[in-house]
């Protein structure tokens, strides 16, 4: 096949994965968050969503009945052979499984003439956001991310002396106000950078670092891990019951930013946060990089 017929197939796999097979991190802490949990109704929503996961698993199904709007993080490599393709490949992989296997909800529509596309792409879908890099090699995140979810996503332009001050603030406040809507427990990303769309995209970006996967900057992990427990004493808990688990992380990026701006940017992810990862050699062979929980003869395992 040619590279860009490879290059179809692996985005079908992925997308597959990534709709239907939770990942390794969240499906770990999810059954934590199970074991100790002692709210009996926090409990009870652990369990059906264990359930959840392992339906999906077992008949290859999505996850959540809203499978989300896809967002792509791509890095290419200076020599990868296909770069304006990748886009139109992955559109076609995607039309493919929403409309040829049935596996995506058809979720983009054209806000100017309410009209579906019936294939989940269109103007400015999916969203991509590209680095190009060094090397030979392409590598994919792939993100699908729910209504419910993305709807409680905050920015805040703060005076640059208030910035500290407003940014926990303006977290608490979002989770707090979300309540049971984003289907907590949730994965919130925060950013501050110098405008608008940077640090929303930063914070998105960020969630794709996996639950307990730390900040390089020591001083950034130990912020990321205090505002982990002050989410935590909300309890909101999952979908809203109570409970020690309204947060299952929280992941912070930052850029520099203006002197004059302090731009905050908060996103959260619901449990079902559905991303996966893979790399593309030169040659269209390919690795997902990502592990999931997927159907493997009578059982679901994590590979």
């Amino acid at each position: 096949m040619s590279l860009k017929e490879n290059l179809t197939e692996a985005f079908k796999e992925l997308i597959v994965k990534v709709a239907t097979g939770i990942p390794e991190d969240v499906y770990e802490y999810i059954n934590k968050a199970y074991e100790t949990e002692e709210n009996p109704l926090a409990k009870a929503q652990f369990e059906a969503i264990l359930k959840d996961m392992k339906l999906a698993c077992m008949r290859t199904k999505p996850i959540c009945q809203d499978t989300g709007t896809p967002y792509l993080f791509l890095e290419v490599g200076d020599d990868f052979p296909l770069k304006s393709g990748i886009i139109d490949t992955f559109k076609e992989a995607l039309r493919y499984v929403t409309k040829k296997m049935g596996i995506l909800r058809p979720n983009a529509v054209d806000p100017i003439y309410a009209k579906n596309s019936g294939d989940n792409t269109g103007r400015f879908i999916p969203w991509v956001h590209t680095d190009l890099v060094p090397g030979n090699e392409l590598k994919v995140n792939l993100m699908f991310k729910g209504g419910g979810s993305e709807a409680p996503s905050t920015l805040v332009m703060s005076p640059p002396l208030k910035g500290w001050k407003t940014l926990k603030e303006t977290i608490i406040k979002t989770v707090a106000n979300a309540g049971p809507l984003p289907c907590p427990p949730l994965i919130v990303g925060i950013a501050v950078a110098a405008g608008a769309d940077m640090a929303l995209t930063l914070a998105k970006r960020a969630v794709l670092r996996p639950i307990g996967k730390r900040h390089p900057d020591p001083k950034v992990a130990r912020m990321e891990e205090e505002l982990l427990n002050a989410l935590n004493k909300l309890e909101v808990g999952p979908h809203g019951f109570g409970g020690r688990f309204s947060v299952l992380d929280v992941k912070f990026e930052y850029a520099y930013r203006h002197p004059a701006t302090f731009a905050i940017g908060v996103i959260t992810s619901c449990w079902a946060t559905r991303r996966g990862s893979m790399t593309v050699k030169p040659d269209g062979s390919y690795l997902i990089t990502s592990k999931h929980l997927v159907h493997e003869g009578d059982n679901c395992v994590v590979r």
